[in-house]
């Protein structure tokens, strides 16, 4: 027997309610932490000049290599990366040079050179991770650093000097590597066969030594310690004859609303104001990624090459972020990395019975290294390796540090640095507004950001 409905259902009666409802959600929305922190710099007239005391280029630089298959080849204009060959531009002696590469293979554990042992060739690390090792105080070893993609070593086997150097270290394959060798013989095999090589190494044995400081700038003559009437030294501060100039970037976007919507679908909630608002959302995280990966500007390509470390081991772990803290040691601000780098640093943590602290931030609780907040960032890329980097900065113009740079008092300005501009309502009765985001990222000084790289994030075997 059916039985009859003796009630309106709950179907029905919700055509008559009023519905509660959310704005319009975004999952892409993140917590943009890097925006937040860097302190923003007014950059009048659209550019930003940072002045800086003359350094003298070093040649620490790393070496490009390419692959045909397992075949690997440095390439030869890339050689001038090494110190005694910085500058010298004679093709043909560098395609020779490239030539004389020969390509090895080490397993994890093998020996490449020996702390002690003559200089006998120049090592060019084309992939794989390798640790300096010497002798420590008490007979045990100690590891002074990691060499991995791109790095060299031996270059002074260049120099060509009556009595060879030594190797001031032991070299000690971590991974499996690939490298490519190339004998002194080899070398001075094709230093006879070049009068333009000869006399640039000449000149560069013979170029008078530059005063400069443990960080390359010009050096400052000073006295002290001295008693009576001396003869005090006479000094002036040398700057950068052409300082770098940082542009402002844009993220632009045309909004458009049909009227229709705009005029009948306006209630409870503003359709523009919606739309705006997740475009905003939209270009600021576009913002974020480019001030995190731009080529020019972004802080994963201005991190000096002498700022950056290869993890030990492969996963990040206390002795890293430590390393990262001597590099940025004059008042860190913040870490910045990838969340699932975050949680390799926790495994690592708790693997050894570490436990990170916490600090308090506007006012959320984030883990913290030595007191230097880790803050995450899912712009900073995962290769297809499944490794990733991290960051480490100090802040600010008066610390000398890495800053945000915007211009306000734009035009139809609706958040800082961000302008909203009415372009009309065109024939199809869509309203349009552009929508423009300026901004761009500066490190006043090398030393301000430094970077863990090679940072392996995925879970070990068993973990």
């Amino acid at each position: 027997m059916t039985e009859h409905q003796l009630s309106l259902g709950t179907s029905a009666a919700r055509n008559l309610a009023t519905t509660t409802k959310t704005v319009p959600q975004m999952q892409g929305i993140t917590s943009r932490w890097l925006l937040r922190l860097l302190p923003w710099v007014e950059a009048k007239g659209g550019a930003y000049r940072v002045n800086r005391r003359l350094t003298y280029t070093l040649g620490d630089g790393r070496v490009t290599f390419v692959t045909t298959g397992a075949d690997v080849r440095v390439i030869p204009r890339e050689l001038c990366e090494l110190p005694p060959l910085r500058g010298y531009d004679d093709d043909l002696a560098l395609d020779a040079l490239a030539g004389r590469f020969v390509q090895h293979e080490y397993e994890p554990g093998e020996v490449i050179v020996e702390e002690g042992r003559p200089v006998d060739k120049v090592v060019l690390v084309a992939h794989g991770k390798l640790s300096r090792i010497t002798a420590g105080e008490y007979g045990t070893e100690a590891v002074h650093g990691t060499l991995a993609d791109g790095d060299f070593f031996g270059d002074q086997a260049l120099l060509g000097e009556e009595e060879a150097p030594e190797w001031d270290s032991t070299v000690k394959a971590v991974t499996s590597c690939t490298l490519l060798t190339m004998s002194v013989g080899d070398f001075q095999e094709t230093l006879g066969q070049s009068p333009t090589l000869q006399a640039h190494l000449e000149e560069y044995r013979n170029a008078p030594e530059r005063p400069s400081n443990q960080h390359g700038e010009a050096a400052i003559d000073l006295s002290s310690g001295h008693a009576g009437e001396p003869t005090l030294p006479g000094t002036f501060v040398d700057y950068e004859a052409s300082p770098r100039e940082y542009e402002l970037s844009v993220a632009q976007t045309v909004l458009r609303v049909h009227t229709r919507v705009a005029d009948l679908y306006n209630h409870p909630m503003d359709q523009v104001e919606q739309q705006l608002r997740l475009t905003i959302e939209a270009l600021r995280e576009r913002q974020e990624n480019e001030m995190v990966n731009n080529k020019d500007f972004g802080l994963l390509h201005n991190s000096a090459l002498s700022q950056r470390i290869h993890t030990r081991s492969g996963p990040p772990t206390p002795d890293d972020m430590d390393e990262l803290l001597a590099l940025v040691w004059k008042e860190p601000a913040f870490f910045l990395a990838h969340p699932k780098a975050i949680s390799a640093f926790g495994r690592e943590c708790s693997s050894r019975g570490v436990y990170p602290d916490h600090v308090d931030v506007l006012g959320q609780r984030v883990p913290a290294w030595r007191g230097v907040p880790i803050f995450p960032c899912d712009k900073i890329p995962v290769s297809a390796r499944r490794t990733s980097s991290i960051l480490l900065m100090r802040t600010g113009e008066a610390a000398q540090g890495v800053v945000g740079l915007h211009q306000t008092g734009l035009p139809d300005e609706y958040q800082p640095g961000l302008s909203v501009r009415f372009m009309g309502i065109d024939e199809k009765a869509l309203i349009k507004y552009l929508v423009s985001a300026y901004y761009s990222a500066a490190v006043l000084v090398p030393d301000a950001l430094a970077m863990l790289e090679s940072v392996e994030i995925a879970h070990g075997a068993g973990a």
